[in-house]
């Protein structure tokens, strides 16, 4: 870690996540709050004076900063937000030919070997013998489904399978459905009250199920791990990243 404090900028300082980084920033060593904006969000000067901005607001405002960020050279960027189109996902692969950014749907340390576990058991167990229901559950104020994390772990069954999810994934039932299809990955929603984030992975055969899950407790452990991503960006050369390459879990 450089002796110098990263010079970090928070984006949507006034919302729940946005308090949860600058809380966190303020406890890490290492780290120093630069400055922090809500909306229209920064000006190129603003932008000149940090090292990375983490961005928890959403996928219309992530795509424009990345964009402004790219368009000068910098800073680096992570990106919290979920929901994004594949156009917008677009625009941000192209601002990562510029900049280094790290963009996950889940900053959390434990939802990150989560993933690892679940793509253990994708693999280990056959889609014939076992189905696939992820669920998850949040507050009522999120405004996309299936989760940014559940999505995550569906990817990451699926690619243990050797399958897109895109053509595997069972997103809704209503009415009269007929069998589950072999093979598919089925999402559950639930929305309502102040729930942080709540996800677990079934793997249903006959005559077992395995589940594997995690329960967030606390939005703060999310912005603990982005400020984690931030100091970690700020030195990487331009690309993509997220918390496997983060946390070192992308190599193994």
């Amino acid at each position: 870690m450089p002796s110098t404090p990263i010079k970090l900028a928070v984006a949507g300082a006034q919302g729940r996540m946005g308090q949860a980084v600058l809380k966190a920033i303020e406890a890490r060593e290492g780290a120093a709050l630069q400055s922090a904006f809500g909306r229209p969000g920064p000006s190129p000067d603003d932008l000149a004076r940090v090292d990375v901005v983490i961005d928890f607001t959403s996928p219309e405002a992530s795509v424009a900063l990345a964009t402004l960020c790219a368009a000068q050279g910098g800073p680096m960027l992570v990106l919290g937000a979920t929901g994004f189109t594949p156009a917008q996902d677009a625009e941000i692969a192209a601002a990562a030919q510029t900049i280094a950014i790290v963009r996950s749907g889940n900053f959390s340390l434990g939802v990150n070997v989560l993933l690892g576990l679940v793509r253990q058991a994708a693999r280990a167990l056959p889609a014939q013998t076992y189905d696939i229901e992820i669920t998850e559950a949040h507050h009522r104020r999120k405004v996309d489904a299936p989760s940014g994390t559940a999505r995550m772990l569906g990817e990451a069954a699926a690619e243990a399978r050797g399958v897109a999810l895109d053509v595997e994934a069972i997103r809704a039932r209503d009415g009269i459905t007929g069998p589950r299809p072999a093979g598919g990955i089925g999402f559950s929603v639930v929305r309502g009250g102040g729930i942080v984030g709540e996800h677990s992975v079934l793997f249903a055969a006959e005559d077992e199920l395995v589940t594997l899950s995690h329960s967030a407790r606390d939005r703060g452990l999310f912005a603990r791990g982005a400020v984690e991503a931030a100091l970690w960006v700020a030195t990487q050369p331009p690309g993509l990243y997220d918390m496997q390459d983060v946390l070192g879990f992308a190599a193994s």
